[in-house]
């Protein structure tokens, strides 16, 4: 038996354990939760959950610490529980951190979709994957670009990442793209926000998903939930999309909570078919069929172009990748750097001109190679990425990240953006297999 209240610490990369706490402990007298750690994303521990967010029980807030120190606070507070609340992580990566606990002398535990999983007064369509960069946000896109041609009011929540000041981050409404300024919005959330904002989408996002949910339902006929890394909904669904990258064959068994996601899908779409291997293509299908029989599958390519008439043979280009498919999402290369190969373009290292913050990117992802990830989530990374970019000695930048770096990067030298979208496998099969379904049920 335990006295009350019982003391727990979760672990979050700010997101998932945010969501957490505000949906199953927030206000619960049995529980104290003395702490937060915080890992996976540059800078965002040594801070304060506020007592605005935190409510009653947290006058003075709850404490963010480094995951590092787990053992310490566990044993500092007399710890009962420890809750792993992120995501895109290896299941022997997740049993790795609950043998440090219960070593520490703590329980683990993960919390599941009954205890958090908000429900909604509209329809609710949920697009999630099974690793970041699978090729969710242009599947989104297409959805809720096809939805809106149709009439539908869609609304898009999109999962948080809320790492600046968490109390103006509490409800983020984004309409334009001088919304993006007015939320100090980092690199990573503009590669989300960017591409929806210039077809004229709604997006909402932030820490308080109760209220963030009672807001989009005000304006919306349908709510599209696009998931964050490979994370389960926030939200209830009705129908729940979820993605698969033959890319990295095998992840769809291998990482959490991705495999869950799987295992939960109504359909999965299996993505980059175009650019994929064979053999890996018919892994992936035969592991999702083994998961969940019972799903719809189907399959995309995305197709890569320029976004500007530009020829890249023998030119010297220095890549940029998406940051999060290559750091935690442990891609080796993106679509630029596709597209750079089929140009016959050559590709400049950047790694000798990294100084900064960047450096430890490097040391500590060591499987990125000859790229440049866009990492942005403070002042001083974003300066350090306009400084490599300046420095390397090549005749373009070619840019896969699907913000623009020009509109707030001074960038010495010509810079060309690679776009990717959904392309059809079979006509009309999404179509038929999403879009009238999903007007099906809102009808």
């Amino acid at each position: 038996m335990f006295l009350l209240p019982r003391k727990v610490v979760i672990m979050g990369a700010a997101g998932r354990d945010f969501h957490n706490f505000n949906v199953y402990f927030k206000d619960r007298e049995e529980f104290q939760v003395v702490a937060f750690t915080a890992t996976q994303i540059p800078s965002i521990e040594n801070r304060i959950y506020p007592p605005e967010l935190a409510g009653r029980l947290y006058p003075d807030g709850i404490p963010i610490y480094p995951e590092e120190e787990l053992e310490s606070i566990i044993r500092k507070y007399g710890v009962n529980e420890v809750v792993f609340a992120y995501s895109d992580v290896s299941h022997e990566y997740v049993m790795h951190r609950a043998s440090r606990a219960l070593a520490a002398g703590a329980s683990f535990t993960i919390l599941g979709p009954t205890d958090t999983m908000l429900k909604s007064k509209r329809p609710v369509i949920s697009i999630c994957a099974v690793r970041t960069g699978s090729g969710k946000s242009p599947l989104s896109r297409w959805i809720v670009s096809r939805l809106r041609e149709k009439g539908v009011k869609v609304v898009v929540i999109r999962h948080p990442m809320p790492y600046g000041d968490l109390k103006k981050q509490s409800i983020q409404r984004f309409e334009n793209l001088d919304d993006l300024d007015k939320y100090e919005c980092t690199i990573e959330e503009r590669e989300e926000y960017e591409p929806h904002l210039e077809r004229g989408a709604i997006i909402y996002s932030g820490i308080d998903m109760k209220k963030i949910l009672e807001e989009a339902e005000k304006e919306a006929e349908l709510i599209i939930w696009e998931g964050g890394n490979n994370d389960l909904p926030f939200i209830k669904p009705d129908i729940h999309i979820v993605v698969v990258d033959p890319h990295r064959p095998g992840h769809e068994l291998r990482y959490h909570p991705g495999e869950a996601n799987v295992r939960m899908a109504d359909i999965i779409v299996i993505s980059k078919v175009n650019t994929a291997d064979s053999k890996d293509l018919r892994i992936v299908e035969e592991n999702v069929k083994k998961l969940n029989s019972k799903a719809k599958i189907l399959k995309i390519g995305l197709k890569v172009f320029l976004a500007q008439n530009v020829k890249l043979e023998g030119k010297k280009v220095l890549v940029i990748e998406d940051g999060p498919t290559l750091t935690h999402g442990e891609m080796k290369y993106g679509a630029a750097t596709l597209k750079c190969l089929e140009e016959g373009a050559e590709i400049i290292d950047p790694r000798p001109y990294v100084k900064g913050p960047l450096k430890e990117v490097y040391k500590k992802y060591k499987h990125i190679g000859k790229v440049l990830p866009a990492i942005g989530y403070k002042k001083d990374q974003i300066k350090e990425l306009e400084d490599v970019i300046n420095k390397v000695p090549c005749d373009c930048v070619v840019s896969a990240t699907p913000t623009d770096l020009s509109k707030y990067l001074h960038i010495n030298k010509p810079i060309y953006r690679v776009r990717y979208e959904v392309e059809e496998v079979t006509k009309g099969e999404l179509e038929r297999e999403i879009i009238e379904t999903v007007l099906n049920l809102l009808h």
